[in-house]
């Protein structure tokens, strides 16, 4: 009896069983996203507690290699952590509080030859301030009930940081019990396939970590040193910006460094902007081409369009904490597939031998 002929042919059969796997995943990763947007409170502390742990682990490592009680240790790092957050805070702080009234001067002044420049008849900035008065006048109620909606997403995000600090200190303490809590949780012998997947995305989420730190830190120096250099108000506060900028890739490097060629151009003038920007420039040449290449090359790479994509879909999520927290959980997954490509991935079939050719028995030369 001859096979039954199939209703659809093999290649469009291959093209349905792979839809159905797709909206399968796309299903799980939206209930996924949707459920962390629900639970933001909750999940949003264990993601920075990761991240944070990946940076301080090293530390941490050392530490208990110095013959340091694990928990005294993390407490140690963490208290390090704090000091130095908050140095950066107070710097900051201290930084615009000296000169903020000069660079606020400074882009009036902008803002005002811009006016005399290219305003329309009848537009100065006396309109724009009697204009403003006029709205915040009427519109006042709403101000009031954004500045208690503003105090309390302060309140919630001071929660959430504090959470993430007691969070980083835990998962420090208890790192080495983290394989055996996995292998306990996970059903069957599925226990040293579900280690190596975390180890691999943990791995990745600690070298972007690290890697992007070090990098924050030496574009915020050269591009502190550089607007010092050139006298350009507030240079430790931007500097400052352009180190936290930088774990947003591209888009925090481009708005950093725009905001500093702002300042620049409203207090010193066009010439001290275009060297700001070619210092700004420099630096972002270097690290695309020497830093990245030579510190993360351990990393997990990522294409530049990926990226983009990730921190475009993360922003579309949660906003600037999404744009933060998507890179490095992409590179989390991205360490996951590799390493099931690496356990699952099909082996290369063997060459075949190549046949022999047959011999022949010699002939007669042939005559020319």
């Amino acid at each position: 009896m001859p096979a039954p002929t199939p209703l659809l042919p093999d290649p469009v059969r291959r093209l349905a069983a792979w839809c159905v796997v797709m909206l399968l995943v796309a299903g799980v990763v939206y209930v996924a996203i949707r459920l962390t947007v629900e639970f933001r409170t909750a999940v949003v502390p264990v993601l920075l507690a990761l991240l944070g742990t990946g940076l301080l682990r090293p530390l941490h490592r050392r530490l208990v290699k110095a013959k340091v009680n694990r928990s005294v240790a993390a407490g140690l790092t963490c208290v390090a952590v704090v000091a130095v957050v908050g140095g950066a805070v107070y710097i900051v702080v201290a930084a615009i509080v000296e000169t903020g009234d000069q660079i606020v001067d400074s882009l009036r002044q902008a803002g005002q030859d811009l006016a005399d420049h290219f305003g329309a008849a009848g537009t100065s900035l006396d309109d724009l301030a009697s204009n403003s008065k006029e709205l915040l006048t009427k519109f006042g109620g709403t101000a009031a009930s954004g500045v208690i909606s503003g105090v309390s997403v302060v309140g919630e995000a001071v929660a959430m940081a504090v959470l993430a600090l007691l969070l980083v200190f835990f998962f420090l303490r208890d790192s080495h019990r983290a394989p055996g809590v996995l292998r306990s949780v996970v059903p069957g012998h599925s226990g040293d396939v579900v280690e190596a997947m975390a180890r691999r995305a943990f791995h990745a989420v600690e070298g972007f970590m690290r890697g992007t730190t070090f990098i924050a830190f030496i574009d915020a120096v050269c591009i502190t040193v550089g607007l010092l250099v050139l006298d350009v108000p507030g240079a430790v506060g931007l500097g400052a910006l352009v180190f936290v900028g930088a774990y947003i890739p591209y888009l925090g490097a481009f708005i950093s460094g725009a905001v500093a060629v702002l300042v620049a151009l409203a207090d010193r003038g066009f010439v001290i902007a275009l060297w700001v920007l070619g210092v700004v420039l420099a630096v972002q040449v270097l690290e695309g081409h020497v830093l990245q290449p030579m510190i993360q090359s351990r990393t997990v790479q990522m294409h530049p369009a990926v990226v983009m994509v990730t921190i475009t879909a993360g922003a579309s999520v949660a906003g600037v904490l999404g744009m933060l927290l998507a890179v490095p959980l992409t590179a989390a997954a991205t360490g996951v597939v590799h390493e099931l490509r690496e356990l699952y991935g099909s082996p290369e079939p063997p060459e075949s031998p190549e046949p022999s050719e047959p011999s022949t028995p010699p002939s007669a030369p042939l005559d020319s």
